[in-house]
């Protein structure tokens, strides 16, 4: 009979240890909703100036555009939520956010440095673990080049490009748009999010597409 060695190699120990959190993970429930907004402050007739797609534990289940102003459901998980009243919810919200970006990408567009139509990419990121929220976030990415982000748990602003200074404070002394981020990542998400994992619990695998967002 073979014996098991007394000693394993560092590759071997933090295999073991990845296998030890995800299931860990599995035990505590842990999730994540990440909603992807693409914003154009112009656009050709025809095509979107907002586009949106929804990733429920990275897997893509729900996508939005301005154009059609519509919910699509991908995947299983896309049907079970579409079948749900969170749906009509869910579509009205998308667009409304989609629109408030916009506003936002306009006002900022003077400190933007090009002379052609400008976009705003925002993930909104919200986890879960253990029956509460244990995260919630907004990362803004200005014509390709990530920004800002901010951590809507504690309100914490991180200026990721010295460009995006200005905006930043701006943007901090805006009581009222803060809470709107912190409403919509540690409230509305995460009540979305709870409402969601009841569905994924019971489904028997993932089958939604693979995000590419981190």
């Amino acid at each position: 009979v073979p014996r098991m060695p007394l000693t394993c190699s560092p590759v071997r120990l933090l295999l073991l240890l990845l296998l030890l959190l995800t299931a860990l993970e599995i035990m505590v429930g842990a999730h994540s909703l990440c909603f992807n907004f693409t914003i154009k402050s112009w656009s050709r007739p025809g095509q979107p100036w907002c586009e949106a797609q929804v990733f429920m534990n990275k897997n893509l289940f729900l996508q939005y555009d301005s154009d059609s102003n519509m919910v699509k459901p991908l995947g299983l998980l896309g049907k079970k939520v579409n079948a749900t009243s969170t749906w009509g919810e869910l579509t009205q919200t998308l667009g409304e956010v989609g629109r408030d970006l916009r506003m936002l990408l306009l006002d900022i567009k003077p400190q933007i440095k090009t002379s052609g139509s400008s976009t705003l990419q925002v993930e909104m990121l919200c986890q879960r673990e253990a029956e509460r929220c244990t995260g919630a976030s907004w990362q803004f990415t200005i014509n390709g080049e990530k920004c800002l982000l901010l951590d809507a748990m504690n309100m914490t602003w991180t200026v990721i490009n010295h460009e995006a200074s200005k905006i930043k404070e701006t943007w901090k002394k805006d009581r009222g748009l803060e809470n709107y981020f912190r409403k919509l990542s540690v409230g509305d998400c995460d009540h979305w999010l709870r409402e969601f994992s009841e569905q994924w619990e019971v489904m028997p695998e993932p089958t939604g597409g693979r995000s590419t967002w981190r």
